[in-house]
Parts: C-alpha cells; structure tokens; sequence
C-alpha cells in the first residue's frame, strides 16, 4: 500500500475498556487507485490501558492471533473464511458496524466510503498492534499516513471483509 490523498472523511469510535487493550480507535477512508476507489478501515490502539501503549500493543497481538489473522504482511481474503468471526455490516443511510470478538464498533464513513463499499462489496481492514501516535483521528491525511507507514503495516493484519447488509436493503 502506497500513500496517496484520501478521499473522504474518517470516523471514529471507542470500544469498552480492558485494563491491558484500553480503547481501540476505527476510523474509515477512502482512496483513489487505478481501478476506482478503494474503502479502507483502520483499527487501532490507542495506548492508553491501564498498563500503557505496549501492554494494549500486546493485547491487540493476542486477539489478532486468537482469530487467525497473520500480522506478517499477508491479505486474508475473509470472503474465503466464511467461519472467521470477523464482520462488517453496512447499513443503509449512513453507518457501518465492525463486529469481532472483543470489538464492535459502529462508524458513520463518508458518503465517498459508503459509495465505494456499494461498489466494491467489499472493505479492507487494517488492524494494527501499533497504537495511534497523531492527535486528530477525523484528520483523512493524517489516518492515511499512519495507515500506510511501514510501522503501522509490518506489525497489522490485513483482511479484505465482505460487506453484509440488512435483509431487505
């Protein structure tokens, strides 16, 4: 993944506390490339557990290897791992649940997102141990750039995650 100007706005949102994980940020984005417009997610600690960014670092690395998802570069293709209890559900009008064990968090991602996931079907996920070293997590530039340092990359799962909807929708 290369750095290149963000297309649309992010979106936080906090889980409950553990002592060790602390608060886990998802902040969404979008980007252009070659064959249209690409819908990321990113998931990441933010450091402060009760024990600091290194104990929730570890935390996040021993939920990610409880669920099977390699920190070690390779893309997990979750439409091939119907069983991985790894989901996204978009909802028509506006939000996105990211839902995992340990994890639920509900986002509202910008229209350009939500137009890209329709089309594509599909989000990438990064979920890194690296927590979050910028201030201001509704910053596009400033997400992409964390998302896409070699840091952030080398120690992320990355998981393409099949959208599903609402029954009706």
């Amino acid at each position: 993944m290369t750095s290149q100007t963000t297309t649309s706005e992010t979106a936080e949102t906090r889980i409950a506390r553990s002592a060790d994980l602390g608060s886990i940020a998802v902040m969404s984005w979008a980007r252009e490339a070659p064959e249209g417009t690409v819908p990321f997610l990113l998931a990441c600690p933010l450091g402060d557990g009760a024990k600091g960014p290194g104990a929730g670092s570890a935390a996040v690395a021993q939920m990610l290897d409880s669920l099977d998802l390699p920190r070690d570069g390779q893309l997990v293709d979750g439409a091939s791992r119907p069983s991985m209890p790894v989901t996204l559900l978009v909802v028509p009008g506006g939000s996105a649940v990211l839902t995992m064990p340990y994890l639920n968090a509900q986002i509202t991602p910008s229209e350009a997102w939500q137009d890209a996931v329709a089309e594509r079907g599909y989000a990438c996920l990064i979920f890194t141990t690296r927590p979050w070293t910028g201030e201001d997590t509704d910053d596009p530039e400033a997400v992409a750039a964390f998302a896409n340092a070699e840091e952030t990359l080398q120690s992320a799962a990355k998981v393409v995650l099949p959208v599903r909807s609402l029954r009706g929708h």
